[in-house]
């Protein structure tokens, strides 16, 4: 498995699929309840439970939870309203326990509540009974089957006003879009992902969450040496801004480029001079100076943004870099000092090009796209495929895309990454990266893991400077394994 992300519509092909090749529909719900059910009891001792039962698959699952807690000794009574409909009618049969109908009261009493009304497939309000009750769960710790409801599955967000909080989601076969997708990832709490027998071939669909499994590193080979592993060139700003570049250079080094550049405009030689030893530097003058440099084919990976400024001098240092064929990453100034043509930058792209945007810089170049899309995935998707170029879009839930949509989620990254410099160092990763040959979709892929892993291993008190630090003991745990 290489974490496939399955969309609700994906998920039912998934389990028609199972259905068609000789897993029975009510097999597929008794072994979702068992799932459930079994991390419950992992986690939680025998106490009060109410279970929510909805009336289609969700329920049924809830029915089969509450059976199998009820024989491992929890004292358990469901909820439950609406006639359950299909295979939902079947498991709700073989529940000779406790009913009490769907309201507030129903909660009374209760340690433990089991969310079993609607699934990852729910496309409306809660509203009703349901409602009321969601209302009424307060601080009780809730354990979702699929996903909490009133939670879109393919979006991650609340499909209302009303929707559960949980402290423990079980899905089924795959992860779902929303689980990762903030605040959805949130409101899961923990996500365990239970076998139901579905076979993997099921799984077929162009997105994934991001881990090692999905990229190969591009490691030190035996008979290579530093111009082998490739040259990454980091872009300074003038005088009095030449310290994102030198983190990007940093990162980039770190990350394996068998040798780094700061290429400074001649003001910044001597500020960048100070601070630099095994990064070199490079003097250029203007945007014919930048792209002379870069007729030396060998420095192959060119990062640029952090610092430069919001002006056309940026915008021509962007042009000359594109025009040299280096593959590129753009970040901060270079993407917003495109703001108002972003169809030229769009011109100048191409497949071998990484835009590392947050969510501000985005709004700059692809202006309304956020609000027009259904999620933060669809937004960074059709941006991919406007610019035709691989498109980072940062956040505690990053999105990577290609112009083919093939996508990504990314979801190690810790709180404390929320620091200046931060996106600088992870700017200069994916460039690192792209030096030593991994394609624009791959190595962003992989930066942004690496950062994310980098940070969670560091923990609190994380400033940028201590990201490339981290990665030696990073990338010896993932040549382990």
């Amino acid at each position: 498995m290489t974490g496939e992300l399955l969309t609700g519509a994906e998920m039912a092909k998934a389990d028609a699929f199972a259905v068609a090749h000789g897993v029975p529909s009510l097999e597929l719900m008794e072994n979702a309840g068992r799932a459930v059910a079994e991390t419950i009891a992992a986690r939680f001792k025998p106490c009060a439970v109410t279970v929510l039962c909805g009336p289609g698959n969700n329920g049924g699952d809830g029915f089969v939870v509450a059976r199998l807690l009820d024989e491992s000794g929890f004292i358990v009574r469901v909820a439950h309203d609406a006639e359950s409909k299909g295979d939902a009618a079947a498991m709700s049969a073989q529940w000779k326990g406790t009913r009490v109908a769907l309201e507030p009261e129903a909660l009374d009493g209760a340690r433990l509540v089991v969310d079993a009304l609607f699934g990852a497939g729910l496309s409306r309000p809660l509203e009703g009974a349901p409602a009321q009750v969601v209302k009424a769960l307060n601080d009780l710790p809730v354990v979702a089957v699929d996903i909490p409801s009133g939670v879109s599955g393919d979006t991650g967000q609340p499909l209302g006003g009303v929707y559960v909080k949980a402290a423990l989601t079980v899905t089924f076969f795959r992860k779902k879009p929303g689980h990762l997708l903030m605040p959805g990832r949130a409101l899961c709490g923990e996500t365990v992902v239970g076998d139901i027998g579905i076979p993997a071939e099921a799984a077929n669909t162009q997105l994934h969450e991001n881990s090692p499994e999905l990229w190969r590193f591009p490691w030190p080979k035996l008979e290579g040496h530093k111009y082998s592993r490739g040259h990454c060139v980091a872009v300074s700003g003038p005088a009095h801004a030449t310290g994102a570049s030198r983190l990007c250079a940093h990162a980039a080094l770190r990350v394996g480029a068998g040798l780094v550049s700061v290429a400074s405009p001649p003001e910044a030689v001597a500020v960048n001079a100070a601070h630099l030893t095994a990064v070199m530097i490079k003097p250029f003058q203007g945007a014919a100076g930048l792209g002379g440099l870069l007729t030396d084919q060998r420095l192959n990976a060119v990062v640029l943004g952090p610092g430069l400024g919001v002006n056309a001098h940026t915008r021509e240092l962007v042009a000359a870099v594109l025009k040299s064929g280096a593959a590129t990453v753009l970040d901060a100034d270079a993407i917003t000092s495109f703001q108002d043509e972003p169809q030229t930058l769009f011109g100048l792209l191409d497949d071998k090009c990484v835009l590392t945007p947050h969510e501000g810089e985005f709004e700059r170049l692809f202006p309304g796209l956020a609000d027009q899309s259904a999620s933060k995935l669809e937004a960074a998707r059709t941006a991919a495929a406007r610019a035709l170029c691989v498109v980072l879009l940062k956040g505690a839930d990053t999105v990577i895309a290609a112009p083919s949509g093939k996508a990504v989620i990314n979801a190690n990254a810790p709180p404390g990454l929320a620091t200046a410099g931060a996106g600088d160092v992870l700017a200069g990763l994916v460039g690192g990266l792209l030096a030593q040959g991994m394609t624009a979709f791959d190595a962003a892929c992989a930066g942004a893991w690496l950062h994310g892993e980098a940070a969670r291993r560091f923990g609190p008190g994380l400033i940028a400077e201590d990201l490339p630090d981290m990665l030696p003991q990073v990338l010896k745990s993932l040549s382990r394994s």
